[in-house]
């Protein structure tokens, strides 16, 4: 029985869908492969798709005195890899071990829970040794899962899952991940062993955060001669790349118009490892126009479009000292006006 090629409709059809599939074979090297009078020659194969898809396929020369090596003294052999070739071109190589991954690149919500695919396939004679899940980050790395075929059981890490049911029964070696934290970014190889060989998968796990954000005051009364300061919070995003901007549009304008004159705090990492930062508009009144919206715009890649949260300028009101004033004038007014009827009267 022949092993299957994992992901063929995709490869298949990777130039119908503008998909670039890359390629790299290679002479595997194994202590046990080559054992004996006979040798046999292996070869793995790298296999991957500009959409994330990733294969790794160990393949079989000829089996020594079999047809399949006689038909090799009459083909053709590659210059380099020294693998026998048909007539038509075609590798004269079987599928021995494959393993494949749907995503490369994973990007998943803080707190939220992700499976890491990894998948593989063995040919009847051959059998599953062993499986381990590794993480490493910024240089240093450890072994999250680990089962050993004929052990007592898994030794798995907090948090992480793989299903050893699933494993041995249809090859799905995936590994879940509950509760994402910060700390579990980083690089995941899922490496699959057999008593002669062995293929890894390497997934990166990208963790996001989108930010919060709010601007103080929400509204802001008119007043001359003096100054007033909006700020916009931008509170518990990951990673660290933020973008923000102001704008002010009045009544006369037809679009927002970008303003340069805000000041910055520096950033702020909380214990989770998300960050924060306070961004600060001083508004005079000598040169602002009310009413007036004025926005804090915020560009983060866990968002999928940026946040906008406003602040409002009212127009000027008639203050109390000047409310005051004309009360007392029409006050005056009406009792003049009062006595000149009853005096005619």
């Amino acid at each position: 029985e022949l092993v299957s090629i994992p992901h063929a409709e995709s490869l298949l059809h990777a130039d119908c869908e503008g998909e670039e599939v890359t390629c790299e074979i290679s002479p595997y090297s194994s202590q046990r492969a080559g054992e004996g009078p006979c040798r046999t020659s292996w070869f793995v194969a790298n296999l991957q798709l500009s959409d994330g898809i990733s294969i790794i396929l160990v393949l079989r020369g000829p089996h020594c005195g079999s047809q399949e090596e006689k038909e090799e003294h009459d083909a053709t052999l590659h210059p380099k890899l020294r693998i026998p070739m048909s007539k038509e071109g075609t590798l004269l190589t079987t599928v021995e071990f494959q393993s494949s991954s749907r995503n490369t690149s994973v990007r998943t919500h803080l707190g939220s829970s992700v499976t890491l695919d990894c998948r593989f396939a063995l040919a009847p004679s051959s059998s599953l040794s062993s499986l381990e899940w590794k993480r490493q980050h910024r240089g240093s790395g450890h072994s999250l899962f680990r089962y050993q075929v004929g052990s007592t059981g898994p030794e798995a890490q907090p948090k992480v899952h793989v299903d050893v049911a699933e494993l041995s029964g249809s090859g799905d070696a995936s590994l879940s991940l509950e509760g994402v934290s910060v700390g579990d970014e980083g690089t995941y190889i899922c490496l699959v062993s057999t008593p002669l060989h062995q293929a890894q998968n390497v997934i990166q796990l990208h963790v996001v955060a989108p930010p919060r954000v709010r601007v103080i005051p929400a509204v802001v009364s008119f007043e001359r001669d003096v100054t007033t300061t909006l700020t916009c919070s931008i509170a518990g995003y990951y990673p660290l790349d933020v973008s923000v901007t102001w704008t002010q549009k009045t009544s006369e304008d037809d679009m927002e118009i970008p303003l340069s004159n805000a000041r910055f705090s520096s950033h702020r990492q909380s214990r989770d490892g998300t960050y924060s930062i306070t961004s600060y508009l001083s508004i005079s009144s000598a040169t602002a126009r009310a009413p007036a919206t004025y926005s804090c715009r915020v560009s983060h890649v866990a968002l999928a479009e940026p946040i906008s949260v406003s602040a409002h300028l009212k127009a000027p009101e008639q203050t109390g000292s000047e409310g005051l004033v004309g009360g007392f004038i029409a006050t005056i007014i009406f009792i003049v006006v009062l006595f000149i009827v009853l005096r005619r009267r």
